[in-house]
């Protein structure tokens, strides 16, 4: 997700909605229209919506499924912004390598270039850890998400220093480049390394040097103590435990996820950015080489790169991807190098790796049809 020259904002190809309460045999019958229903079965969530988006072919297909309110029985909104979680990441991931291109960051320079004494803990040194290794998630350092459910759900303002004390209380997992582990208290340092290498918010950096430049409208970072979704969007929802009733967790406060998942956008918009990053738009050839230069993650076929991971795909291709969860919300989101892109969101946080596969599983289907 990132890299190159600034280029004027993307052209939506003509869009088509399909909607599960569209009348036609042959919307019925498109299969990733089918996949979003099988979805909402299999997850009991209550409304999904996905992109389907062929840059070849110019075709950009909208789906949606299910309600939008649970409360109103209003539909889900065609396009509507849904909190995106850690695909947040991989926004983040690329400024990160964009400093690296102009100079300012280096991947294999101790976090302690950057941030002197911050990164220091029970089996932590920052002085051992590198940038490539928060970006890769083969740092070692404990995630700390756990520890702040609460602070989001109650709509609690934490900074991201305050965060990564509640990450840093905990102990190394594992020793720097030992192994790959999924914690985002790699993007909560890597984002504070942006800050320090640019001298400005994050959020800043991540409009200007990616929202603005390529063009995506409805996408934003929201802003310390923002809880609401300012555009059309459907309502998300939460099941605490199993066979608990699903409660409404639209408005939270997303600042503890920070870099590593706060951000905001529509599934279209995602098509549009995972489709700009891998035909270079965002990242120069020798970044975009290292953000896919992956090791494994323990699942046949699956590798992490900086801040995208590589996942085999049903037709035998290969598709490089995000999935993003948080309170309300669940996402997956891919593309292929030749221009195809896909982004689905249920309206419902998965607790489970089996809800997020049968996220991955509706994009397979888009891009392999």
């Amino acid at each position: 997700m990132r890299k190159h020259l600034a280029i004027a904002a993307l052209s939506l190809a003509t869009a088509v909605t399909v909607s599960v309460a569209a009348p036609a045999t042959a919307a019925r019958a498109d299969p990733v229209q089918q996949g979003l229903e099988r979805l909402l079965r299999s997850n009991r969530a209550p409304g999904a919506l996905a992109s389907n988006r062929d840059e070849m072919d110019g075709r950009h297909r909208l789906y949606t499924v299910g309600e939008g309110d649970r409360d109103t029985r209003a539909a889900v909104p065609r396009d509507g912004q849904v909190r995106i979680g850690s695909v947040t990441k991989t926004f983040t991931a690329v400024v990160v390598l964009q400093l690296v291109g102009e100079g300012k960051i280096r991947l294999d320079a101790p976090v302690d270039t950057y941030l002197p004494n911050v990164v220091h803990g029970k089996g932590i040194d920052g002085r051992r850890i590198t940038v490539r290794q928060l970006l890769q998630h083969t740092s070692g350092l404990p995630d700390y998400e756990d520890k702040v459910t609460n602070d989001i759900l109650e709509r609690r303002y934490l900074s991201p220093r305050d965060a990564l004390d509640v990450a840093l209380g905990r102990e190394a997992v594992s020793a720097p480049g030992a192994k790959w582990g999924y914690s985002s208290t790699n993007y909560l340092v890597a984002g504070l390394v942006v800050q320090k290498a640019t001298g400005r918010p994050l959020a800043q950096e991540i409009d200007r040097r990616i929202i603005q430049r390529i063009g995506l409208r409805h996408t934003y970072f929201p802003a310390p103590g923002e809880t609401t979704i300012r555009e059309r969007h459907p309502q998300g929802y939460r099941q605490d435990y199993p066979g608990a009733p699903l409660r409404n967790v639209t408005e939270i406060d997303p600042s503890a996820s920070w870099a590593g998942g706060a951000m905001v956008s529509t599934n279209s918009d995602l098509s549009g950015f995972f489709s700009a990053l891998l035909d270079g738009r965002l990242l120069a050839k020798a970044q975009l080489d290292q953000m896919r230069t992956t090791v494994p993650m323990g699942k046949a076929g699956y590798n992490a790169g900086l801040g995208i991971i590589s996942t085999p795909l049903s037709c035998g291709r290969v598709a490089w991807a995000h999935s993003g969860a948080i309170p309300g919300y669940g996402t997956w989101a891919a593309a292929t190098s030749d221009g195809h892109a896909a982004s689905v969101t249920m309206t419902l946080e998965p607790k489970a790796s089996e809800a997020v596969g049968h996220l991955e599983k509706v994009v397979d289907t888009a891009l392999c049809h």
